[in-house]
């Protein structure tokens, strides 16, 4: 049976007493308890060991146990801060409960009192890290060729990708910028019958005059492969001809043609700005894509998939997002789609200097809930389309009942939850 990681506690104080007092009554099995007599070399604890817990002192000679909370906070909001003090008010209290503290308490300290608060603490840290092992479970099982979701639209899509990959030869890939059209297009490529080291990549929106020669010899590279036409929706319609003519050469006769098009072609040929017969030609099959608030539950696996990969290519130990950060992800209604997500998310993980994401890791335009570039009122924050949220919580909690065999324990350390609060949403929801 696999040992727990242990937990860290830091305690700062400049008593000396209470910190023998509180590291001998605190001691547990599975805590590891670090002691500093100042703030300075609290903090210093607090960057080297990144302990889950901190207990400190509020009234200190330099700087007090507010201004250690603060730094704290910034440096990792998921910290759980206790402060304790001789001198309690009801002032003070609330000013550090708004300041991200766990609890505020009066000296003397009741110890029994303190040990289950520690304990509770320390079990919840425990819960926290199985969740997350739990997520990345999850989303190993919510990720195909690179595509991760598990909505009902993206079950269908990769329905649909599986039964065209084996026999199309002209494919179009279809959706609004930043959906994956490029991932698709080479999840078609690697579930075909082709040979799979020849995928081979035309930009059809800075093809001029000499597409003909140049995809002849694009052609050739991709015999017994795929040719990807990105974004032929933005080839100028004087070049469209001589692509239409490569596509009706014998050198095609070995390569399969995906095209993909964020533009509706259908409204670009009313216009006069797209042929209606190289459309036919690239749309024997079509594969559409959907925007993103359109999919808002695959938001947490996105942004879980994007957090892993940033941390290993930036070289960090990054748990997750606070609970306000992926609230303010989910506010926003993402005209970027997933590459917008991604983007943020990339911000986020070099920005970020502790384990956990906060608000102010992710780019300054999430802050106001506005879109980049996007002018409006701060005090209006985009939100996403009635129910979309109450959707996306309703699923998450069918799959995390099914994920648990309806055991609602395990449901709710799943979520991050209370189980109190799972059944209320149990019954909300009529599950």
């Amino acid at each position: 049976m696999p040992v727990a990681t242990p937990v860290t506690l830091v305690i700062i104080d400049d008593n000396p007493s209470s910190l023998e007092l509180l590291s001998s009554a605190l001691a547990q099995e599975g805590l590891d308890i670090l002691v500093a007599k100042d703030a300075g070399a609290g903090l210093d604890l607090v960057y080297d060991r990144r302990p889950q817990i901190v207990l400190t002192d509020l009234i200190m000679p330099g700087m007090d146990g507010m201004e250690v909370l603060e730094r704290v906070i910034e440096f990792d909001p998921v910290t759980e801060v206790i402060l304790m003090t001789a001198h309690y008010t009801i002032e003070s209290a609330v000013e550090a409960i708004r300041k991200g503290a766990s609890d505020y308490l009066n000296k003397p300290l009741p110890i029994a009192m303190l040990r289950k608060r520690i304990g509770s603490v320390v079990q919840e840290a425990r819960r926290r890290q199985k969740s997350i092992d739990l997520a990345d479970e999850l989303l190993a099982g919510c990720e195909f060729e690179g595509i991760v979701g598990n909505s009902p639209v993206m079950w269908d899509l990769s329905s649909r990708i599986r039964r065209i990959a084996p026999h199309y030869r002209v494919a179009l890939v279809t959706g609004p910028t930043g959906s994956g059209k490029n991932l698709v297009a080479r999840a078609i490529h690697r579930l075909s019958a082709v040979a799979l080291d020849r995928f081979v990549v035309l930009d059809c929106s800075a093809a001029g005059d000499s597409v003909f020669d140049e995809l002849t010899g694009l052609l050739e590279q991709a015999d017994g492969g795929t040719l990807f036409l990105d974004e032929i929706g933005f080839m100028p319609i004087s070049t469209q001809a001589l692509l239409l003519r490569a596509l009706q050469t014998p050198a095609t006769s070995n390569v399969r043609v995906i095209a993909s098009t964020q533009r509706d072609l259908q409204a670009a040929i009313a216009e006069k700005q797209f042929r209606e017969d190289l459309y036919y030609r690239l749309a024997m099959v079509e594969v559409t894509l959907p925007r993103l608030v359109e999919r808002a539950e695959d938001l947490p696996l996105l942004e879980r998939s994007f957090v892993t990969r940033f941390a290993k290519q930036y070289g960090k130990t990054i748990r997750g997002l606070t609970p306000r950060a992926q609230i303010m992800l989910a506010r926003h209604t993402w005209p970027g789609n997933v590459r917008e997500l991604e983007n943020a998310i990339g911000h986020a993980c070099m920005m970020v200097v502790g384990e956990t994401i906060d608000v102010r890791d992710l780019p300054e335009y999430l802050w106001d809930g506005k879109s980049e570039g996007e002018e409006g009122d701060a005090a209006e924050p985009a939100l996403p389309p009635p129910g979309v949220l109450e959707g996306q919580e309703r699923r998450l909690i069918v799959k995390a009942l099914e994920t648990t065999g309806g055991n609602q324990s395990k449901a709710a350390r799943l979520l991050r939850i209370g189980r109190d609060a799972l059944r209320y949403k149990v019954k909300k929801y009529h599950l």
